[in-house]
């Protein structure tokens, strides 16, 4: 067999196993999800802009990708959320204070960050750019109120709400803690 076929053959073989372990979504749901993730992100920012708070910053927008585009997960749920936003920014603010700035206090927010979210078992992705933004904003601890705690918690009520209230939306949370 020519190199070139076995290259096409191994590559069929990964796509078939990748489409096996890759969600499916359905175009009903795309639109829906992707509607409730714009409205939220949306509804953040003016609510940032009402109350003079900054309620939304990029980790959350990225928050919102696994919780309106796949709710089920369990990186989705509202401890991981919650929590996990709020211990990476934790991690972010202790570092920024004891440490200052620099790449390795932004490398060490980001492992911290994923190393205490797998022991205290709320793991969430965004979380790491929290970290991350803490640091290279180089933020005080107001920020674990405004934007961290306040967007990550606004976010899972909009989306609670959002699975009770809109047809066609998938149902969130899975749990609670």
């Amino acid at each position: 067999m020519s190199r070139l076929r076995r290259l096409h053959v191994a590559a069929r073989r990964e796509r078939r196993r990748g489409r096996r372990y890759q969600p499916r979504f359905h175009l009903n749901q795309i639109g829906v999800t992707s509607l409730a993730a714009l409205c939220a992100v949306f509804l953040l920012g003016l609510l940032s802009l009402w109350s003079g708070q900054v309620l939304i910053v990029a980790p959350l927008g990225a928050s919102c990708v696994l919780l309106f585009g796949y709710p089920a997960s369990p990186l989705a749920q509202p401890r991981n959320i919650v929590l996990g936003n709020l211990l990476g920014g934790l991690v972010g603010v202790a570092l920024v204070s004891s440490a200052g700035q620099g790449p390795l206090v932004l490398a060490l927010a980001v492992g911290l960050t994923i190393l205490l979210g797998q022991q205290l078992r709320c793991l969430h992705p965004p979380a790491g750019g929290m970290a991350f933004l803490a640091v290279y904003l180089k933020v005080a601890w107001g920020f674990l109120l405004f934007p961290v705690l306040s967007g990550s918690l606004l976010l899972v009520l909009l989306a609670w709400a959002f699975s009770r209230w809109v047809p066609g939306a998938s149902p969130y949370p899975q749990h609670w803690l």
